[in-house]
């Protein structure tokens, strides 16, 4: 038996762990976007160092980008050019 560590996406954003095991499938509650996607499989330091816990069809990475989110992000840029503009 090896002892372990578990984390969500969000414990590990802004993290390089030495060996990740990731388990790509649907959340109890709500659904997989491309940003956990992107943070659960970057997280390793190599392709050598990380390893999947179930297959995930191609579907995952197609999809689109929440509109709600691109519409903050949108806001947000709105007023980072005014700041500037005004700074």
């Amino acid at each position: 038996m090896t002892a372990a560590y578990a984390f969500t996406d969000y414990r590990a954003q802004g993290k390089t762990i030495p060996y990740v095991l990731v388990n790509i499938g649907t959340p109890p509650s709500g659904t997989l976007s491309l940003f956990n996607l992107y943070v659960a499989l970057s997280r390793s330091s190599g392709r050598e160092s990380i390893r999947l816990l179930r297959d995930f069809g191609d579907e995952l990475f197609l999809k689109g980008h929440d509109p709600a989110l691109l519409a903050e992000d949108d806001r947000l840029e709105t007023l980072n050019e005014g700041t500037s503009q005004w700074w």
